[in-house]
């Protein structure tokens, strides 16, 4: 089969209006491949043939398969721990001042883009540790991931010695259950999350998330074109309480996309708040 310039090109464009992902000339061949992997297990005979199915079918099930495909998830429990450490040790403290002088008792959490679970598991394992009165507080944790396949691994929560390779000792013993040389989320650390496929382009899904305190929207925008990065962000912006938080990546910033947030050091790390 021979992928010719113009329909790969169709390919990136229904991918990139559907899903915002950006894949610039240098991923051809991580995409044709991927498009090849689909194709020979439909037994479809050319790339024009899939183009018609994704393009046209009103069934959405294989182009959530090729999604699922071509998104990368690599990450682990306390992945970037300086910057979860800020989280923990500086902003979270300040915050829960804040909500307390108001008798304000919830707390909500967004893990965007959370893959395999590590990170919001990660999220509600800090909350049980630096919470002096954890149970006084309505916490919610919402991971939210465009892959389905991700997603029910983050839900069987189950996870091999790389992941948990970050993970204090203590911390093993006490949130992890080690079964069959797996380590096994404790059920304390799941009641607070609720996991979701979300598409972070599609407006209406995006608008029905409020009332957020925290978003974590870490090594997501990498992904993303400029255009796309700002719809994004604009939409985390509402989902947002005022004075809350949103952590990115290192290696990603608002500044260029977005005036709306106050741009604060907190320790030793750029955080962005919401006025």
């Amino acid at each position: 089969m021979i992928l010719l310039d113009d329909l790969y090109g169709k390919f990136i464009d229904v991918i990139y209006k559907r899903t915002g992902l950006y894949y610039e000339p240098g991923k051809r061949y991580f995409v044709q491949k991927r498009l090849e992997k689909r194709i020979e297990e439909l037994g479809m005979e050319s790339f024009k043939e899939y183009y018609q199915l994704i393009k046209f079918s009103s069934d959405q099930s294989e182009f959530n398969q090729l999604i699922n495909d071509l998104t990368v998830n690599e990450t682990y429990f306390f992945r970037d721990f300086p910057q979860l450490e800020n989280f923990a040790e500086e902003v979270l403290p300040q915050y829960i001042k804040y909500k307390e002088a108001k008798k304000d008792y919830k707390l909500k959490i967004w893990s965007a883009a959370c893959s395999t679970g590590e990170e919001p598991y990660t999220l509600s394992i800090i909350l049980m540790e630096m919470l002096e009165q954890y149970d006084r507080w309505d916490i919610q944790i919402l991971a939210t991931d465009i892959n389905t396949e991700v997603l029910s691994m983050a839900q069987r929560g189950i996870y091999d010695s790389r992941s948990v390779r970050d993970v204090p000792e203590e911390y093993l013993g006490k949130y992890f259950t080690l079964r069959n040389g797996k380590h096994l989320i404790n059920l304390n650390v799941r009641k607070s999350i609720a996991f979701k496929q979300l598409n972070l382009m599609e407006s209406q899904e995006m608008r029905n998330i409020t009332g957020c305190d925290f978003i974590f929207c870490r090594n997501c925008l990498i992904y993303f074109d400029d255009d796309s990065r700002k719809k994004v962000i604009e939409s985390m912006y509402n989902s947002l309480n005022s004075c809350g938080y949103i952590f990115l990546g290192h290696s990603e910033s608002i500044g260029r996309i977005s005036s709306a947030f106050n741009v604060q050091r907190i320790g030793k790390t750029i955080v962005y708040s919401k006025p």
